[in-house]
């Protein structure tokens, strides 16, 4: 039975570090974690998780944009489990976007992130895997990827004016509409 875990805070040391390859994506264990990311993720209302988020230095996190309050916008997809992935192309045409992190709540940043990338992995089954995405789904893949090599979205912010609270940035995708079109 998939576990409700606790995500781990920047400060952990976890979150810096490099993940170590899976050996065995048929591991029980393995499996285990896979569940414990998939309830603990939406449970926090993410659309993405990594496993240092969980404690877990290893190379696999999950992808699953759906619209939800803390992403009202995202597209929706089935949750994409990426065992042992390795960018191999990314889009030198970048778009810059709001992220936030399970691991770092009340802070979002405008990151630089490519357009388009093309990630080569193992899915659940150990199924060799080689996929392009694109937009908000590709800016997903990018954030989760930095997770298993000890980076954070922060490290990507070019400028700390670039970061807000996680109640500004609420606002800001949904600024108030005064009655009469008068907007004092």
């Amino acid at each position: 039975m998939p576990i409700l875990r606790q995500i781990a805070q920047l400060g952990r040391p976890v979150l810096r570090q490099t993940a170590r390859p899976v050996a065995d994506p048929a591991d029980p264990a393995l499996q285990a974690l896979i569940e414990d990311l998939l309830v603990t993720m939406a449970e926090a209302d993410g659309v993405g998780i990594a496993a240092p988020q969980l404690f877990e230095p290893l190379a696999l996190f999950i992808v699953a944009s759906r619209p939800n309050p803390r992403y009202p916008s995202a597209p929706a997809m089935e949750p994409l489990v990426m065992i042992n992935p390795e960018i191999v192309h990314a889009s030198t045409e970048t778009e810059t976007g709001w992220e936030g992190c399970l691991s770092i709540p009340g802070l979002r940043g405008l990151v630089p992130r490519s357009r388009e990338v093309t990630v080569r992995y193992l899915d659940r089954h150990g199924v060799s895997r080689e996929e392009t995405f694109t937009g908000f789904v590709a800016r997903i893949v990018q954030h989760e990827y930095d997770h298993i090599h000890g980076t954070v979205f922060l490290d990507r912010v070019p400028s700390t004016r670039d970061l807000a609270t996680e109640r500004e940035y609420l606002r800001i995708l949904s600024p108030p509409t005064v009655a009469g079109g008068n907007d004092r």
